[in-house]
């Protein structure tokens, strides 16, 4: 895939992979090799770490489809060879986080994936991508467990960095787009 015209995206948002739609690939062995050797890529391309997520989800028993995804995944790394984690000394050790979720986003199980990213400043250091155990009842309660996620995640950093003894004077933001998932946290 050396030669593979690039593709401006990791996933295609559009498209849902299910366990049983479309034929066995004929090299499963491959699939899990392929996949497996970019998981490892995700400790410095957080930005594939969602749809390496997803072609993880099929690694017992893979199709096409999901196939299709792997190489999709090389293509966009093709694109993006130079792009990566930097991390930068920053003036400023506020802690800002992002969640976000993908209600019934699974077409067999209709649980969710849900993920964070959490910010030092201006440098990436703690990010997640993972379907959740249970299946949510409507968007904003997907929605608030990402968030959770995230808080839990902002406080066991927060924790970490003043054992570090580094201070982190203001509270931490975190962001979410659902509008009933902030009202229900602000309440």
């Amino acid at each position: 895939m050396t030669n593979c015209k690039p593709a401006s995206t990791s996933v295609d948002v559009k498209q849902k992979l299910s366990a049983a739609a479309g034929e066995p690939t004929t090299d499963g062995t491959f699939y899990r090799s392929i996949t497996g050797a970019l998981q490892y890529l995700t400790l410095m391309r957080p930005d594939i770490a969602y749809a390496i997520n997803q072609a993880c989800l099929y690694m017992h028993s893979p199709r096409a489809a999901h196939w299709n995804l792997v190489k999709r995944i090389l293509r966009y790394l093709r694109g993006s060879i130079n792009d990566g984690i930097f991390i930068s000394a920053s003036p400023s050790n506020n802690l800002t986080a992002y969640s976000d979720a993908d209600w019934a986003g699974c077409p067999d199980t209709r649980r969710l994936t849900s993920g964070y990213c959490v910010f030092l400043g201006d440098s990436l250091v703690s990010w997640s991508s993972k379907r959740q155990p249970t299946v949510s009842r409507s968007s904003a309660e997907a929605e608030y467990r990402a968030v959770a996620n995230a808080a839990a995640e902002c406080c066991w950093l927060r924790n970490l960095l003043h054992e570090l003894h580094v201070d982190v004077r203001k509270a931490t933001v975190i962001y979410c787009d659902n509008i009933s998932a902030v009202k229900i946290i602000m309440s």
